[in-house]
């Protein structure tokens, strides 16, 4: 009996160093919120949502663009466009460089045109794998040229935010871009330019409170993170406790804010039905059927 509980048994041994290194990296992702472990190409075969609780992992955004665009139908707008350093911040350049790796983009926006079901669309994709999706004067700039393309050319805007606010790095040159967006989306929207805004996770600061919430329809992501300032800031500036999904998407389309909180597989479906209705006699061909 004594040798039954103290002899060591295969499968409780906890695997050795070279054992873990053999596995590879990258073929297996655990879900933040029910810790299910999935592997890298289903979840892709999904659209990056966990398939038993439906959380939605944040993308890129290339990956945002291949899933959204019709194939092959899209073009991107001021690749070449970089940031430069007017305050001589501490080691921002190399940041940036480093971003640029890490992403594939040179900035922490995609803006291009492509076609959603047919319909052609100016898009800007914000990646929150670049510095942290914040918004610099280079974003700002990308957004503004897009809205202004599409304006001039009569096609809708789409904008996927996705970011933790302004860049500190460049200062009151970032916060500049919230008033040089929404004053171009104001000059498109008094030309009946449609613009839809989808926010992911996170929206918050800076861009939650210019382009992100100018929408003639506001949607977002299931889970997402919305708001202006952080949960603790807001909590011991009114000295109450918040609700625990309070500033969550589902919060916000609850309390009058959103318009739709849709499931990433239903996105292009949804775009589809809108571009639909608002392009020429599309809302009379809408209400017959």
């Amino acid at each position: 009996m004594k040798d039954f509980f103290t002899k060591k048994k295969k499968y409780a041994t906890v695997p050795s160093a070279k054992a873990r290194q053999d596995v590879p990296e990258g073929i297996v992702r655990k879900c933040p919120k029910c810790k299910k472990i999935m592997y890298v190409k289903e979840l892709q075969k999904h659209l990056f949502v966990c398939q038993s609780c439906g959380y939605h992992y944040p993308i890129g955004a290339h990956d945002r663009a291949v899933m959204l665009f019709d194939q092959d139908s899209y073009v991107e707008f001021d690749k070449d466009m970089v940031s430069l350093n007017p305050l001589q911040f501490p080691n921002y350049m190399n940041k940036l460089e480093s971003d640029r790796k890490k992403t594939k983009l040179n900035e922490a926006v995609w803006t291009g045109k492509g076609r959603i079901e047919g319909f052609e669309c100016a898009v800007a994709i914000m990646d929150k794998g670049f510095r942290m999706g914040s918004m610099g004067s280079v974003v700002g700039e990308k957004i503004t040229r897009m809205i202004e393309y599409a304006d001039k050319n009569a096609l809708p805007v789409l904008i996927f935010s996705a970011s933790g606010g302004a860049r500190m790095q460049e200062g009151v040159l970032s916060l500049m871009q919230m008033a040089k967006t929404s004053a171009a989306l104001k000059a498109f929207s008094e030309n009946a330019g449609l613009y839809i805004s989808i926010m992911t996770h996170p929206t918050t600061g800076g861009v939650s409170a210019s382009f992100a919430s100018l929408g003639d329809y506001n949607f977002a992501e299931p889970g997402a993170l919305i708001g202006f300032a952080g949960r603790r800031i807001i909590e011991q500036t009114i000295g109450e406790e918040l609700p625990d999904d309070f500033q969550t998407a589902e919060f916000l389309l609850k309390h009058g804010q959103l318009d739709q909180v849709i499931p990433r597989s239903e996105l292009r479906n949804v775009l589809r039905q809108v571009l639909s209705i608002h392009s020429e006699g599309g809302a009379e061909e809408w209400d017959r059927n």
